[in-house]
């Protein structure tokens, strides 16, 4: 193995032959364009090559230095948590006729990949409550940007989206974003206590208002009272958006039974790895009424010419398929291999599985936040929360962070970050994956601190 080969495309004779074909005398003549003064002379301060067995003990060596939920107790969330996945979501997403990127462009010979998708639709309409999903979206942030564009159109005229301050920071920097375009405004109401007051948000809402945009539960993991903030959306016309967690649904209502028009949110929870950021699926469900304005695409199933069973790309609102003028989104493709992990990890979980699953946060999450404040830590929002809660910490969280960090566990998002006059409190996520020990250990790795 000590033999160290060179695995190039091309010979020599090949270039050779390249070389003639241009009409050139050698490959230098290839860059005779670039200047010589710019040219680079000399060597790389490069490593020496190296054998293949020599190269991926190295690359195991540089990764066995990165730090990860796997190595570490993860009480980070904020959007993306650390949930087990069962082993069956990577053997049926690593099989080769779904192990893919491929967008169906010529869909009815994609059967698996449409069927895929209208599974994956079908389970998030049940766990919604809502009447047509479509095949997924980016994110959870373009999701909540996408209802408040396709409100714009739904009601002509209607030129303000209101949204919670609650609502995840990053979903409203996308939302500023893409208002930005059909010059939409962006009004944000702010929460009194972690929550979003159901009064304020009504007097934002006016004749101008196309959209409210309310999450369940919010960027603080707070609960939001989401019946009484839809009444005050659907009070002054306008369309409420519920952004939720899909765990959070195992036990809480869902927004078909409260009358939201969409519902939107992150699907990484779903089987989907952190993967330090990405990437990761939104997913989008809606009334039946605005079916035809939902971005992306819709599969449905149907029967061939000989009665079998088959799927097919039903709706495509995006301009490359309709009348540019009539278009809601550009919204070109799905996620949709992490698209399958949701659908394979809500096949198998199943209703009492993903209920277990929201159950275990919440007996956790309790447990970690009495341990806390008996350690002197306060809840920064004293009302009902699910899975995360803010705590003020009475050492700079920089450095309670960096602590822990020495002893294996990632802790809590500083809300600092965006909330000026929250720069003493630590967002912790607490999912079924903790244990006793762990949440202990962060108790103990903070309490030290005081």
């Amino acid at each position: 193995m000590g033999v160290r080969h060179r695995y190039l495309p091309n010979t020599d004779e090949d270039r050779r032959q390249m070389v003639e074909a241009l009409g050139l005398g050698s490959v230098e003549e290839l860059f005779a364009d670039i200047p010589e003064r710019v040219r680079f002379k000399g060597k790389l301060d490069l490593p020496p090559r190296m054998s293949e067995l020599e190269l991926v003990r190295h690359m195991n060596e540089l990764a066995g230095r990165n730090g990860d939920a796997s190595k570490y107790a993860c009480f980070r969330g904020a959007g993306a948590y650390d949930h087990f996945i069962p082993s069956v979501v990577g053997h049926i997403t690593g099989r080769a006729e779904l192990y893919t990127a491929y967008t169906p462009y010529q869909p009815e010979v994609s059967q698996a990949v449409l069927q895929s998708i209208y599974e994956f639709q079908t389970l998030i309409c049940e766990l919604t409550g809502m009447e047509v999903a479509n095949a997924s979206m980016y994110d959870g942030a373009t999701a909540a940007a996408e209802a408040a564009i396709i409100s714009s159109y739904s009601l002509p005229g209607r030129r303000k989206i209101v949204v919670s301050s609650a609502l995840h920071p990053e979903y409203r920097a996308t939302l500023r974003t893409y208002a930005r375009g059909p010059g939409l405004e962006l009004v944000e109401v702010p929460t009194e206590g972690g929550v979003t007051p159901a009064a304020a948000l009504a007097r934002a809402v006016d004749a101008d208002t196309a959209c409210v945009i309310a999450q369940q539960p919010n960027f603080f993991g707070c609960l939001e009272d989401m019946e009484a903030l839809g009444e005050a959306a659907h009070a002054g016309g306008a369309q409420f958006a519920a952004c939720v967690d899909p765990i959070s649904l195992g036990i809480l209502k869902p927004p078909g039974e409260y009358g939201a028009d969409f519902a939107i949110g992150e699907g990484q929870p779903l089987g989907v790895p952190m993967g330090f950021g990405g990437p990761h699926l939104g997913f989008f469900a809606a009334t039946g009424k605005l079916m035809r304005r939902m971005p992306g695409r819709i599969a449905g199933v149907t029967v061939d010419a000989e009665g079998k069973r088959g799927f097919v790309l039903t709706l495509q609102t995006r301009e490359q398929h309709i009348r540019r003028e009539k278009a809601t989104s550009n919204i070109c493709s799905n996620q949709a291999l992490c698209a399958l992990a949701a659908t394979v990890y809500l096949s198998v979980m199943g209703k009492q599985g993903l209920r277990e699953v929201a159950e275990q946060c919440v007996k956790k999450t309790r447990y970690a936040q009495e341990q806390l404040e008996k350690a002197g830590f306060a809840l920064t929002f004293p009302v009902p929360f699910f899975r995360e809660f803010a705590i003020r910490s009475p050492v700079p969280v920089e450095r309670v962070n960096a602590a822990l960090l020495k002893d294996k566990i990632i802790g809590g998002v500083e809300l600092g970050r965006w909330y000026p006059e929250l720069k003493d409190s630590l967002l912790i996520a607490v999912t079924e994956k903790r244990t006793r020990q762990e949440i202990d250990g962060l108790v103990a790795g903070m309490g030290g601190l005081r």
